[in-house]
């Protein structure tokens, strides 16, 4: 397709990674991204305009090295999974299509990273990751959105069997590398992720030994330090804090009491209703 041939380089600096330019179908779908909250019914998105979105980013990613067109493509099929009313085996296929996606876009990462003598990510610590892709843009969305893609695969996959998969190493280290590269990015996203992991994930002797509800309140509480209006950092705080004892549990209401009386963001409506949702219920669950 014209659209994706003869896209420039962006160099900046001499240790500069090497991006593509511009590519017009993915300011086309970024303009229909924006637009997803229209036609709403209270937390469910209308599917339109983020089926548009998932379409021209796919068309877009065709371009053999945009990790920019994969990465927003996980994103939209995240929004597209989580938000659409989808349910059973429609939601998991597009959770499913995110995983393989961000995968992809990790993939032209390493291709990028080979420039500087990196062949490949596979067993070098998260810190190191970072480090290598330090100047690439791409970097830190493209392993927030692909560690996302995996959780949501997991839970919809079950927990055992995703931690046999390895889906569980992989979410920590992609998150972990989020950390590392930008710890404020998506508002604590890394934070955000991780926490979530070591509370969600089953502890398996030899296969997850290392998760730990320690873990999981101490990232999440970190999150909640970068941005601490953000509804998802609050409400997955609030759920670690609630399976544990009394104490916890009336921090863990006084929080979601919060989440609940908050006015949401114009830009994250869909999403914040939807959480808003989640904490009623789990206040009128807690406080039985």
């Amino acid at each position: 397709m014209v659209l994706l041939a003869g896209l420039q380089e962006k160099v900046e600096g001499p240790d500069a990674i090497r991006v593509p330019g511009v590519n017009p179908l993915i300011a086309e779908a970024d303009a229909r991204y924006a637009r997803r909250q229209e036609g709403r019914v209270g937390a469910v998105a209308n599917p339109r305009e983020i089926g548009l979105a998932v379409a021209d980013y796919d068309t877009a990613s065709r371009a053999p090295d945009s990790a920019e067109a994969r990465w927003k493509l996980a994103r939209a099929l995240y929004f597209q999974g989580a938000y659409t009313g989808l349910e059973g085996d429609a939601r998991l296929a597009i959770f499913e299509k995110a995983r393989r996606t961000g995968e992809n876009a990790i993939r032209i990462l390493e291709r990028r990273a080979a420039r500087k003598g990196v062949s490949t990510f596979e067993g070098r610590p998260p810190s190191e990751v970072a480090a290598v892709l330090a100047s690439d843009p791409d970097a830190a969305p493209t392993f927030f959105w692909a560690a996302v893609a995996w959780g949501e695969w997991a839970l919809l996959s079950g927990k055992v069997q995703a931690a046999r998969t390895g889906a569980a190493e992989k979410i920590r280290d992609y998150a972990s590398t989020v950390i590392s590269l930008d710890p404020e990015f998506e508002d604590g996203g890394g934070y955000r992720i991780l926490g979530r992991l070591h509370h969600q994930a089953p502890r398996i002797p030899i296969l997850t030994p290392w998760v730990s509800r320690e873990k999981a309140l101490s990232n999440l509480r970190l999150a909640v330090g970068v941005n601490e209006r953000n509804f998802v950092n609050r409400h997955f705080l609030a759920e670690a804090l609630a399976d544990d004892g009394a104490a916890d549990r009336a921090e863990a209401i006084r929080i979601e009491e919060k989440v609940v009386a908050d006015a949401p963001s114009p830009g994250h409506l869909v999403e914040e209703l939807a959480i808003q949702l989640e904490a009623r219920k789990n206040l009128e669950k807690w406080k039985k």
